[in-house]
C-alpha cells in the first residue's frame, strides 16, 4: 500500500512461478514476484533460475544423461507470498504454470484457501515458459492503466487463449521419459531421426503435433504452422531455445524475412527444459482477435 497525501492506494502484486522463465530484469522492472520450482538431477536439487546457470543445466543433462525430476512450488511458499502482500495492503494476482503440466496451480489454490480468498486471485495460465511471461507482462500493463485486480483477471483470462507456443525438439527422448510418448514410438522415431514439432494445446498440455525427418523439414513445418495464424504484431513474438542457438537463429531470419515483429531471443529454463531437452527451439506469439 502507498500513500498519496491522506489517500491510501492499494497496489496489485503480480506473482508468477519460475515455469514462466521471466527474465530477472523484467521481473524487477514490472515488480513481479517469481517463486522458484525445483529440479532434481542425480539427487541434487536446484532452484530454477537461482542455483545454476541455464547453459550449465543443459550441459549437465548432456554429460550425465540424467532425466531431471521437477517439483512444484509448495502451498506454503504461495501462502507466505500471499500473506506478505495482504499484510502490506496489496491485492494479489498469481499466474501459474499450466495445471496440466504441474501441480503448482493446485498449490496456489490451496494457499488461497489458507489465507482467505479476499483480494487473492489465482489464474491457471494453461501454458508454459515465455507464454506465461507474456501474460504476466500484459497484466502489468493493465495494472499500470489503472484497472482493478478483478478487471485484470477477467482480461487475462480472455487474453491467455490468444498466446500460442510452437516448438521443435531435437529428440523424442524427453517426451517419452516424461510419459507423453510411448517408449516403442520414441525408439522408432529416434531410429528414423525424426524431429518432433510440439504445441501447447488449449487444455494446457504439451502436444506432439507431428514428427518430421531432419532439422530442415522440422523448421519448415514450424514456420508453416505459425503462418497459419494471424499474428498480432502489437505483441513482439518471442524466439525461445533451450541449449544451442544455431537453428533458432535460422528460424528468426526466416520470420524477420516474412515481416514478423520479434523481440530478443530468450532461453528456456530448468523446469520446461527438463521436459524438452537440449537443442529445442520455437516461438511464442499472440494471435490477433
Amino acid at each position: 500500500m502507498v500513500f498519496r497525501g491522506i489517500e491510501e492506494i492499494e497496489l496489485i502484486r503480480i506473482i508468477v512461478d519460475s515455469g514462466s522463465d521471466l527474465l530477472p530484469e523484467v521481473a524487477c522492472e514490472h515488480n513481479i514476484q517469481v517463486l522458484p520450482l525445483l529440479a532434481n538431477v542425480n539427487g541434487v536439487e536446484y532452484r530454477d533460475g537461482i542455483d545454476l546457470e541455464r547453459d550449465g543445466f543443459y550441459a549437465l543433462l548432456e554429460e550425465t544423461g540424467a532425466f531431471p525430476k521437477t517439483s512444484q512450488v509448495s502451498p506454503h511458499a504461495f501462502a507466505e507470498a500471499f500473506k506478505e502482500a495482504r499484510d502490506s495492503g496489496d491485492e494479489v494476482i498469481a499466474i501459474t504454470l499450466s495445471s496440466a503440466l504441474s501441480g503448482t496451480y493446485q498449490s496456489a489454490k490451496l494457499a488461497q484457501a489458507m489465507v482467505g480468498e479476499e483480494g487473492v486471485y489465482v489464474v491457471d495460465s494453461l501454458t508454459a515458459t515465455y507464454a506465461i511471461a507474456m501474460i504476466a507482462e500484459y497484466a502489468c500493463a493493465l495494472r499500470d492503466e489503472g484497472l482493478s485486480a478483478k478487471q485484470i483477471v477477467a482480461e487475462i483470462e480472455r487474453f491467455k487463449g490468444r498466446v500460442k507456443l510452437v516448438a521443435v525438439l531435437d529428440t523424442l527422448e524427453y517426451l517419452q521419459r516424461g510419459g507423453r510418448l510411448p517408449k516403442a514410438a520414441a525408439r522408432l522415431g529416434e531410429a528414423a531421426k525424426l524431429k518432433p514439432v510440439v504445441v501447447i494445446s488449449e487444455e494446457g498440455e504439451v502436444g506432439l503435433s507431428t514428427a518430421v525427418l531432419g532439422r530442415k523439414r522440422a523448421l519448415d513445418t514450424l514456420l508453416k504452422k505459425v503462418a497459419k495464424y494471424s499474428v498480432d504484431a502489437f505483441f513482439p513474438a518471442i524466439p525461445i531455445y533451450s541449449f544451442g542457438t544455431k537453428t533458432c537463429a535460422k528460424m528468426e531470419n526466416e520470420m524477420i524475412g516474412a515481416g514478423m515483429n520479434l523481440s530478443g531471443r530468450r532461453q528456456i529454463g530448468f523446469v520446461i527444459g527438463s521436459h524438452i531437452g537440449p537443442g529445442a527451439y520455437g516461438v511464442v506469439f499472440v494471435e490477433r482477435e
